[in-house]
């Protein structure tokens, strides 16, 4: 059960509502009575104790209906309910009433009592509707933020496996070259193992956070492409280009790397020519372009569009993310394979 101070009535604008109701009825309870000849003190007696009682049992019906509040279809149960508090509330009315007012004016009382009764079982029915409707606004808005949650938690656990599936085939990519250096280049073995190191620290550190920016991202790439140089050598040259306003602008975290690492198996894998990959970033309205192009050999290699794990698992982050499966597109110009990747600012 949640604590009481959780129930509508409790909450601060609701409150105000409540108590400003009660002195606006009370006042009108008086005008009437006084309509009937009563005088203005007995008006007000009248008023005051009726009225606080009636107001009483609302809050204990608002309360009972935090730990049970009845169904659309109960009607008949808000039918009861309304006619058992109402015949509590004139019950306990003319109970009171009885030793503060004079006879004549009791019997007055007792004369108006089916008025009485309907006007309570009015309010009273008003107030129970209005608190089913804000109970069940409650109700609903607690079931979207639990969706909301786990919609969150399975999104996130999606990419979080979509950037681990990515990080075994790169690791396991440069152990293999490392094995191949050790012997024949021991020097350049201990410099990749080195370069390896603070790739994986870099790694481990962004895997705390979900966006970084591209300034960022472009440090955590270059250390991934001076390890792809030492597996490679001379054949792999990169050029990094980006507009200055467009270095703070944010971007998923390691979104690159696999968008780059495709670059590389279709522009060196087929070949054994020297290539060069670009990169280029720029701001275009409230999206952060990214370009990444490289040659490829049409004879010995036919890339098709938008395939490969790396973009399909980019794909489907930039889907997650943000609900759109045209951020990523790939294209084809002579031997120059282009990827262009596009982030919503």
């Amino acid at each position: 059960m949640q604590a009481l101070p959780n129930t509508i009535i409790y909450k601060g604008r609701n409150k105000i509502y409540f108590i400003a109701f009660w002195l606006i009825w009370s006042i009108i309870h008086v005008w009437v009575l006084q309509e009937w000849k009563y005088t203005a003190e007995e008006a007000w007696t009248d008023s005051c104790v009726s009225n606080a009682l009636l107001a009483a049992i609302s809050v204990v019906i608002i309360i009972s209906m935090h730990y049970y509040l009845p169904r659309k279809e109960q009607l008949t149960y808000f039918s009861l309910m309304c006619l058992g508090a109402a015949g509590i509330w004139i019950t306990l009315t003319r109970f009171i009433l009885s030793y503060i007012v004079p006879d004549g004016i009791l019997n007055a009382f007792t004369q108006s009592i089916p008025v009485r009764i309907a006007i309570a079982i009015l309010i009273l029915g008003c107030i129970i509707l209005i608190n089913v409707l804000l109970y069940a606004q409650e109700e609903q808005k607690e079931q979207e933020r639990r969706k909301n949650e786990s919609d969150s938690i399975a999104r996130d656990a999606e990419l979080y496996k979509l950037r681990q599936q990515l990080q075994p085939h790169f690791l396991f990519n440069s152990l293999n070259s490392i094995s191949a250096l050790v012997v024949a280049r021991p020097a350049e073995a201990r410099k990749m193992i080195q370069q390896l190191s603070d790739y994986l620290r870099s790694t481990l550190k962004k895997e705390e956070y979900k966006w970084v920016s591209l300034e960022e991202e472009l440090e955590y790439l270059r250390l991934y492409l001076d390890i792809e140089k030492v597996r490679f050598g001379h054949r792999l040259s990169t050029v990094l280009r980006q507009d200055e306003k467009a270095l703070p602008l944010k971007l998923p975290a390691l979104l690159l790397q696999p968008i780059v690492e495709n670059a590389i198996k279709f522009g060196l894998y087929d070949t054994t020519e020297n290539i060069t990959i670009s990169v280029e970033s720029e701001m275009q309205g409230n999206m952060l372009v990214i370009q990444v192009r490289n040659p490829f050999d049409p004879d010995v290699s036919k890339p098709v569009k938008g395939t490969g794990f790396g973009l399909n698992s980019v794909q489907k982050r930039l889907f997650l993310l943000f609900a759109r499966n045209d951020l990523l597109t790939t294209d084809i110009r002579e031997n120059i394979f282009i990827t262009q990747v596009k982030i919503p600012q």
